[in-house]
């Protein structure tokens, strides 16, 4: 079974997050959630990059504000796939700070980057990646977007009905 790990710099970040975790356990995704701040404990950031495919995870995601070097370091020390989340802190420059730092990697070091806050597309994004090899997990993913599909017909339906249209 597949496991994601949701890393993030601060307890701060967890209400971001927290739409990755969810969506992800929505396709039945074991997550491991963990604090991890690239500047306050890089030890621990060096330990889990280094060993996370060791411990069964298959895709990261990594979300962190300000000058958000989270994501960008555990992919410079991880061979899994890692999803940057840009989270607009109470420290950030309207988020762009967020974004430039993990958009903005060098060639050899990619990070999926999502929209600022956008850590609800991380999770699909990280089930779409395990769904490319997991049947399961792909038939939930169809399923999902079936279901986003229907709730635009019956939105456009309603709206004709209300004579909006």
């Amino acid at each position: 079974m597949s496991k994601v790990a949701v890393v993030m710099g601060s307890t701060s970040d967890l209400p971001v997050m927290q739409e990755a975790i969810d969506i992800l356990k929505g396709f039945d995704i074991e997550v491991e959630v963990d604090i991890v701040s690239a500047h306050r404990t890089p030890e621990k950031l060096f330990d889990f990059s280094k060993n996370a495919h060791k411990n069964g995870i298959t895709v990261i995601i990594a979300g962190a504000g300000g000058a958000a070097h989270l994501p960008g370091m555990v992919a410079s020390m991880s061979p899994l796939p890692v999803i940057g989340v840009p989270v607009k802190s109470s420290n950030s420059i309207d988020g762009w700070d967020s974004v430039l730092s993990i958009l903005q990697m060098p060639g050899g070091v990619p990070v999926a980057t999502v929209a600022l806050n956008g850590a609800k597309n991380a999770g699909i994004l990280a089930a779409q990646i395990i769904g490319s090899s997991d049947t399961c997990v792909l038939d939930k993913i169809i399923l999902y977007k079936e279901g986003l599909k229907q709730k635009v017909i019956e939105g456009a339906k309603k709206l004709e009905k209300s004579d909006g249209l």
